[in-house]
Formats: C-alpha cells, sequence, structure tokens
C-alpha cells in the first residue's frame, strides 16, 4: 500500500503492525526534516499512534498549551500534536485544529481507529469496510491493493455523468466510499460510525461594510502567514490572472523576505483566446517582482500524459484542465516542496456567474407568475438568459434543482449515451436534498454557494488539486478556505457580494484594494480553460476514436450506446456541435475503467 501512495511522500517511510493491525506511511517532509518526525508518532507510553496526510497550521499554539499541560515531545513535527490532544479531548480534538488533514488514530487501550478529514476536504480519505475489516488510505490505489471485488457502484455511475463527478461518500467502485469533509469515522468492536463535526451555519448577517471588509483582510492574511511560516521546505505560488491567487501573493509579498517562485501556465494554441490569464498573471508577477515561471502546454502533451492523469486522480474527473495542473505540478516541483493556490474564492464570496444568475431569478420570482410576462416582457430577460431555456430558467424554484439546472448535464444527452436501466434523471437531486435540505439558508444565493463547497469544490476541485501536485509530492495549500474564513464569509450579505453581471465578488475585492494590481481590478472573471475542444479534433482525435470505441474496454459496453457515441464525436470532430463535456467524460471514464477494475 505504501509503494504505490510512494509519489505522496518520497522522502521516508515508516510502519507500525501487530496482530490484528499494521499502519503504513510515505512521509512527504515539510516540517521537522530530521528522523524524529518519522511517522507513525507514539505518545509517552506507546498506547496512541498517529499518522497525518497534511498539516496542522496552528500547532506551535497547540503545542505550548500541551507542553503547560504535562505532554512530553520528542520531534518539532505538526503532527504530533494530534496525538496529545486527542488525549485531551478525544474526538473533540478536531474543533481546535487549523490545518488541511486526513489522518488516523490508533488507540490501542480502547482498542479503536480514529479516522479524521478536514473541514474543507482538501486532503481526500478513503476507506473499504466488510465483514468487520477496515482498509483505509489517502489513495484508493491503496486500497485495491487488497483482493476485492472490482465492481462498479451503479448509483456513483449515475451521478458522475449526472454532474460530472462523484458525490461523497461515494466513488465509482463499489465498497470503496470517501470519508465526506469535515466527518470522522469511529471504528470499534469490528463495526464504523461515522459522524459530522463541522458544518456552516445560517447565522445573522455582518450590517456593515466596513465590518466585512476588515475580517476578510484580517482573516486571509493570518491564514497566509500560518501557511507561509509552517514549512522548513521551499514555498511557491500557483499564480492565475484572476484576483485570488494575486490576492495571497500580495498578502505573501508582505510577509516573505524574499522573491516569492511564482508559476502560470498557458497554451500553444490561440493564445489571444487561451492564454489571457497567463498574461495577466504574467503582469502581476512583474508588479509584486516575483521569480516568475511559465509552461506552455500543447495538444500532444494532453495526449502523452491523459492516461497518467487518470491514473493519479483515481477518481475520474473529466475536466481537461486537470492536465495543466499536473504538469505544472512536476515543472515547479523542480523548485519547491509546497505551493499555495487561490482555490475556494469563487465559491465563498460568489464569484461565478450562476449566483448573479440565481440572485436575478430570486427577484424575477417575486413577481406574481400571472404577471411575470406582462410586466417583464421575455425580450427583455433574452439579455441575461439563453432564449432556448430561458423558460426553465427564470421559473426554476431555489435549490437544488437550481442548483442542477447550471451544473447538471441534461437528460437528452444523457439518454442517447447510457444505457437506458442507467437513465434516473432526479436520483441526483433525489442524494442533494437528503444531504443537504434546502431550507438550512434563507438566502437561496448562499444556499447554492454552500451546495457548491461541499460538492463542486471538495469532490472535484480540490480533488483535481490534490492528486494532481501529490502526483509529484508538491503540497498545495489554500488560505482562503481557512475555516475561520469560510465560517466568516457566510456570515456576509449576498448583497455584499453580487452587485451585478460583471461586479462579482464585491466585497472581496474591497477588502482586497490595496493588493490587487490596477490591471486586474476591475476585470470581468474570465476562468481557466484549456483548448480542449481543438484538441480533440486534432492531436488527441486518433486517441478519441479508439478509446470511444467498443472494443476498447469492452466491460462498459453494458452502460453505453456506442454508435450514438461516435456521432456525437463525428458531430464535434466536423464541427456541427459542440459537445467537449460529454466528450471528455466519456474519455475519460473509458480509460479510468480500464486502468482500474480490468
Amino acid at each position: 500500500m505504501v509503494s504505490v501512495t510512494n509519489h505522496r511522500g518520497l522522502d521516508d517511510k515508516g510502519f507500525y503492525v501487530d496482530k490484528n493491525i499494521s499502519l503504513g506511511h510515505a512521509r512527504l517532509s515539510i516540517i521537522d526534516l530530521s528522523e524524529k518526525a518519522r511517522q507513525p508518532f507514539w505518545n509517552e507510553d506507546r498506547t496512541i499512534a498517529v499518522i497525518c496526510n497534511g498539516e496542522i497550521y496552528n500547532y506551535r499554539e497547540l503545542r505550548e498549551n500541551l507542553v503547560e499541560r504535562g505532554h512530553r515531545f520528542f520531534s518539532k513535527s505538526d503532527t504530533e500534536v494530534i496525538i496529545h490532544l486527542y488525549e485531551e479531548k478525544g474526538e473533540k480534538c478536531l474543533q481546535d485544529l487549523n490545518g488541511i488533514f486526513s489522518f488516523a488514530v490508533y488507540d490501542k487501550r480502547n482498542a479503536k481507529i480514529f479516522l479524521a478529514r478536514d473541514r474543507m476536504g482538501v486532503k481526500p480519505l478513503y476507506y473499504y469496510y466488510h465483514n468487520g475489516t477496515l482498509i483505509f488510505s489517502s489513495e484508493i490505489k491503496a486500497i485495491l491493493c487488497h483482493p476485492i471485488h472490482r465492481n462498479i457502484d451503479r448509483e456513483a455511475l449515475i451521478h458522475y455523468f449526472r454532474i460530472f463527478f462523484t458525490p461523497s461518500p461515494f466513488t465509482l467502485i463499489e465498497g470503496i466510499k470517501k470519508i465526506p469533509p469535515a466527518h470522522y469515522l469511529i471504528y470499534k468492536h469490528r463495526k464504523i460510525d461515522i459522524k459530522q463535526y463541522w458544518d456552516i451555519e445560517d447565522s445573522p448577517e455582518i450590517n456593515s461594510k466596513e465590518e466585512a471588509v476588515a475580517g476578510i483582510k484580517n482573516l486571509l492574511k493570518d491564514s497566509v502567514k500560518r501557511q507561509l511560516l509552517s514549512s522548513d521546505r521551499s514555498v511557491g505560488l500557483f499564480l492565475s490572472g484572476g484576483i485570488d491567487s494575486s490576492s495571497i501573493l500580495g498578502m505573501a509579498s508582505e510577509i516573505s523576505s524574499g522573491k516569492i517562485k511564482t508559476y502560470s501556465t498557458g497554451f500553444d494554441i490561440e493564445p489571444e483566446k487561451f492564454n489571457q490569464d497567463m498574461v495577466l498573471a504574467k503582469e502581476t508577477s512583474r508588479y509584486y517582482n516575483t521569480d516568475h515561471h511559465e509552461l506552455i502546454v500543447g495538444g500532444k502533451d494532453a495526449r502523452d500524459n491523459l492516461e497518467k492523469v487518470i491514473y493519479h486522480m483515481e477518481e475520474p474527473v473529466p475536466n481537461p484542465i486537470q492536465i495543466s495542473t499536473f504538469l505544472l505540478a512536476r515543472f515547479a516541483k523542480k523548485d519547491v516542496t509546497v505551493v499555495l493556490g487561490g482555490d475556494g474564492g469563487d465559491e465563498i464570496f460568489g464569484g461565478y456567474p450562476r449566483y448573479y444568475y440565481s440572485k436575478l431569478i430570486d427577484r424575477f420570482q417575486l413577481i406574481p407568475s400571472l404577471m411575470r410576462k406582462r410586466l417583464v416582457p421575455y425580450a427583455l430577460l433574452e439579455m441575461f438568459f439563453n432564449k432556448k431555456d430561458l423558460r426553465d430558467k427564470v421559473n426554476t424554484p431555489p435549490g437544488v434543482g437550481r442548483y442542477l439546472l447550471h451544473m447538471g448535464q441534461k437528460a437528452k444527452i444523457l439518454s442517447r449515451v447510457l444505457s437506458g436501466n442507467l437513465i434516473k434523471d432526479n436520483y441526483t437531486e433525489e442524494l442533494l436534498r437528503e444531504k443537504y435540505p434546502e431550507d438550512k439558508f434563507s438566502d437561496k444565493s448562499k444556499y447554492l454557494m454552500y451546495l457548491d463547497l461541499f460538492t463542486w469544490l471538495s469532490d472535484e476541485s480540490l480533488l483535481r488539486s490534490d492528486k494532481t501536485t501529490m502526483a509529484f509530492g508538491l503540497e498545495e495549500r489554500v488560505p482562503i478556505l481557512d475555516h475561520r474564513l469560510v465560517e466568516f464569509a457566510f456570515k456576509i450579505p449576498t448583497d455584499y457580494k453580487i452587485k451585478g453581471k460583471t461586479d462579482n465578488k464585491w466585497i472581496f475585492r474591497e477588502a482586497m484594494k490595496e493588493y490587487i494590481p490596477s490591471h486586474l481590478l476591475n476585470k470581468e472573471k474570465k476562468g481557466w480553460f484549456s483548448p480542449a475542444a481543438k484538441w480533440l479534433r486534432g492531436d488527441l482525435k486518433e486517441l478519441a476514436y479508439n478509446v470511444l470505441s467498443p472494443d476498447y474496454c469492452p466491460a462498459t459496453r453494458e452502460y453505453f450506446d456506442f454508435s450514438e457515441i461516435k456521432t456525437i464525436l463525428d458531430d464535434h470532430i466536423s464541427q456541427k456541435e459542440y459537445n467537449l463535456d460529454m466528450i471528455w467524460s466519456l474519455l475519460t471514464f473509458q480509460i479510468w475503467h480500464k486502468t482500474f477494475l480490468r
């Protein structure tokens, strides 16, 4: 198990084996580089052990308090505080931790295993439980070292094609589950129990712009400082053309004494279209005088690395941008062991256009339905929505249905591709409603941000970030997702976040004014996307036809209509119809299936 996850920690290995348990750890040395920090860590009388992937950013103050209470430490590692905090508080120790982590505590005296995952789900944690046996790891590959049946979870498969990722606790392999973000698992008496330890509540809102600005600035700066200083290795930054990573860079430049290494990526096709993000990042790097590095990715790079990316992702996530992140991580690892990233700003501060549209729809729906068409002509609404699906959008009630309107794949194309026994259009809707009650927030735009935080962000975006960087032993940290800032952000009124169609994240921009260069401050959000649609018509064309044929992976014939898939691919190649999302999801799934389930 440690061997197949070796890429996550090339610096050291540690093991503990006893009659009914074995623990293994591949270490990426970041805090305390000495052998004293080898895991598992034990308490003084060797009754409690811990192995951990990730970092505890507030370990210094926790350690100081624990020493005052009589605990002895044998290293300077952040992980060692978990043991003594657990001795003091049991599972409630999680409330005190600020960091990104998945860890396992072995309580020998009580014959108990305690597994936990950080609040945002930055670090993955998988488990397999069957007939009293528990197997767990940071990666699915390690669990597959055991002789378990490799069958598709059909419910998860439906979710995958509906929303293009697999929501927690599912994976596509039957029996292998994810511990959801902000949850822990207790294994005792050969049984498991899973509980949530943190959530975001609908609390009273902040009514002062000044309070909101000061809170954002102070919390983010403290987060950046903690994450910069919690490392004995070099730290860099993934710099995009957006305001999130640029704000982090601005704060980091104040804190750091030396030149900060920054990394950006672009593409070799139509640079004026696809490289705007990289051009803006380069301007920002000049503004802050960073040691800047750029990587250009081409179609051949995509073709040559697609299978490697899917192997390291382990869960199929059909987002072509992960190829660029994967190659950028390999590029950055030559210089640094830790990078900061700007993940999370859009989800907690209202950066995506769908939040604006949702707010617009809510206001439109305040008009009684019989009066809407008379008072608000559809011609006016066509300025804001696509005419084709205007009626569906403006009449969609708030909640999960509206979330899937933006995030879900349409039933029409699913019915063309999937076998009839897999079509159940409301399946994902039922799951999300059960897990995330629609009455949780009175502000329905805030509810959409909450859904994004615990679905798309953790199960797609952060999964991509972790797997593509840790493939090379590079740890990405996400200062904006400090749980204190997330809690604070959900107290800020939506009207402070969304001012207009192009005026997104208004309150965040106000808070970060002194750190955002003028060339970015009033820029409309463009997003970072790859020329994958063009790659399919060029360097990836032959591979696409091969992978999407019924002979590539015969075991998947029961799931798909391959003649219809060929038509969809033909229409995309000939530019008759744009079908990137569905083609890439099928391409990813086929390669994934052949890699992991054969």
